[in-house]
C-alpha cells in the first residue's frame, strides 16, 4: 500500500504590528536614542514623516532605508551585535505576542513551510525570527563589506511587491514554486501587503489598518486579532486551522 504525502502548505507572517504589538523597525530606531546613538529630534521628524508615507501607501522604501540602515554604517558589528542583545530583551520580547506564538506553533506542528516576510532588515529582525521559532525569513537585507555594514540595501527591498518578488526567488532556491502548495497562508495588519495577500490561497487580515479591514470585508478573508483575549482556538476556528 502506497503511503500518500500530504499536500504541501506554506505559512507567511508580516511581522510588525502582526506578529508584534508594535513595529521593530520604530523600536530600534528608539533603542538607539536612547542609546544616544542618533538624534532624537530628527529621528522623530523623519519617522513620522516616514510612517505618513507608510500609511497612504506611498513610502518611497529607498529612501527609507537610506536613513534607517545609516547607522549600522557608524558603528563595530560586535557593538550592534551587544546592542541588538540588549534591544531583544527590553524592546521585543515584551511586544512579541502570545497569541501570535501559538498560531506559529499551530502552523508549524502541521508541517507547513513557514516564513516570516518582512520590509524590516534582517539584522533587526533575524533574532526576532527565531525567537518565534520560525526557520525561515525574508527581509530587507542590509549591505556588508568586509563585516560591516555599508549602510545600504542589497537587492530587492521586502516591500509591497517586493515581498513577492522575493518569496518567488526564496522558494525556487528550495525547488518550489506557489503551485507546489495546496495552501498558501498570509497573515498582515497593512494594506501595503496586499500583492502578497492577493497572491495567497489563505489571506488572514490581522489587526488590520482601516484600507485593509475594509478590503477583507469585501472579499471575504478573515478578520482576527492577536492582541485581545480570543483563545487560540477561536481564532483557529474562525481561519480554519481547526480540527
Amino acid at each position: 500500500m502506497t503511503t500518500m504525502t500530504p499536500p504541501l502548505q506554506l505559512a507567511l507572517f508580516d511581522l510588525d504590528n502582526t506578529l508584534l504589538n508594535g513595529d521593530s523597525d520604530f523600536e530600534w530606531a528608539q533603542f538607539l536614542i536612547k542609546k544616544g546613538v542618533v538624534d532624537p529630534e530628527l529621528q522623530a521628524a523623519k519617522n513620522a514623516e516616514f510612517y505618513a508615507d507608510y500609511k497612504t501607501g506611498t513610502l518611497d522604501i529607498h529612501v527609507f532605508l537610506d536613513f534607517q540602515l545609516a547607522p549600522l554604517a557608524r558603528h563595530p558589528r560586535a557593538q550592534l551585535d551587544a546592542w541588538h542583545r540588549e534591544f531583544m530583551a527590553d524592546h521585543i520580547r515584551p511586544i512579541m505576542l502570545a497569541n501570535a506564538r501559538v498560531l506559529v506553533q499551530r502552523h508549524l506542528e502541521l508541517g507547513h513551510l513557514c516564513a516570516i516576510v518582512t520590509a524590516t532588515n534582517a539584522f533587526v529582525t533575524g533574532d526576532i525570527a527565531r525567537d518565534f521559532g520560525i526557520p525561515h525569513l525574508i527581509a530587507t537585507i542590509p549591505g556588508c563589506m568586509d563585516g560591516q555594514f555599508t549602510g545600504k540595501p542589497v537587492g530587492t527591498p521586502s516591500f509591497q511587491r517586493g515581498k513577492i518578488t522575493r518569496v518567488d526567488a526564496w522558494l525556487e532556491s528550495l525547488g518550489l514554486w506557489q503551485g507546489s502548495f495546496a495552501e498558501r497562508w498570509f497573515y498582515s495588519d497593512s494594506h501595503n501587503d496586499l500583492p502578497l495577500l492577493e497572491w495567497s490561497t489563505r489571506p488572514v487580515a490581522v489587526d488590520a489598518d482601516d484600507t485593509l479591514t475594509t478590503r477583507a470585508q469585501l472579499e471575504g478573508w478573515p478578520i482576527i486579532s492577536l492582541r485581545d483575549a480570543t483563545p487560540a482556538v477561536e481564532i483557529f476556528k474562525k481561519i480554519g486551522l481547526a480540527g
